[in-house]
């Protein structure tokens, strides 16, 4: 009896240690070779911020800028993507829960960010950008040289706040970018101002006759973001994208979407 209680004894003890040892073996092991073993790398994003995500209406499939972007460093990993929608105000938690692996969605990087998460090398460089009339060869270069001038910008957005911080410029605000973009083309208004990225969507895409203007402010950068202490992981998405950056494959996903290089960083004036 004494045997077979020492035995029964040592059998539990193997039961509750051996979930306490599985945790670090998981972990050591990385989250590279985790997203080897699974054969898929998992994408947190929103799926409804065209034309970055969103869900294609004649296929049903997720589509977009930065659905090509996963795509493609998940192919240089030897893997396939896998995306898990999420709503922004839950992204970066899901994240931290282990929801997914990373965030394909233009997350910024920012210092407080930093904090919990860490990131890849800068994909985008976005600033905010002028949209001008095709035909207007104005020289405006700066937010100086709009003083007495009507500049339209998004209701609520980041850039009626930039621009309504500008001494001297007149600043109308819209419902949304159709609404500036007519009274643009109508001479209702000067200029317009929006966010690099989207103001070359908006050229490639509104059938409009407007053009991108000069660069106003300081650029933003965004990132791939995952979980810390792993190292290897962050290597290896490093390496997909700066080999996408040097052999042009990025810059082709850029131009479809568009019309220019987004990872190039364009400075105030431009």
């Amino acid at each position: 009896m004494k045997l077979s209680a020492l035995l029964r004894g040592l059998a539990a003890a193997v039961i509750v240690v051996t979930p306490l040892l599985a945790a670090p073996l998981a972990q050591a092991a990385g989250l590279l070779d985790t997203v080897k073993e699974r054969g898929a790398l998992i994408v947190g994003l929103e799926g409804t911020y065209p034309p970055f995500n969103y869900v294609d209406a004649k296929t049903g499939e997720l589509d977009g800028f930065d659905v090509d972007v996963a795509k493609l460093i998940a192919e240089r990993l030897g893997v396939k993507a896998e995306f898990v929608k999420t709503e922004w105000s839950a992204i970066l938690a899901g994240l931290g829960s282990g929801k997914f692996d990373v965030i394909v969605n233009q997350v910024g990087i920012t210092d407080a960010r930093k904090k919990a998460f860490d990131f890849s090398v800068p994909y985008v460089a976005s600033s905010p950008q002028l949209i001008l009339r095709k035909d207007d060869d104005s020289q405006y270069k700066t937010f100086a040289d709009l003083k007495g001038k009507k500049l339209g910008v998004g209701q609520g957005s980041n850039y009626e706040a930039l621009a309504k911080a500008q001494e001297g410029v007149i600043v109308k605000s819209y419902p949304g970018a159709p609404e500036y973009l007519s009274d643009l083309v109508n001479r209702r208004i000067d200029a317009a101002l929006n966010d690099q990225l989207m103001t070359a969507y908006l050229v490639k895409t509104a059938n409009l006759p407007i053009r991108g203007g000069a660069i106003v402010g300081e650029p933003r950068f965004n990132g791939i973001p995952f979980r810390k202490g792993n190292p290897k992981f962050e290597a290896a998405i490093n390496k997909a994208l700066q080999d996408a950056f040097a052999d042009g494959s990025f810059a082709r996903i850029s131009t479809k979407w568009f019309g220019i290089d987004v990872s190039k960083v364009r400075k105030p004036g431009q």
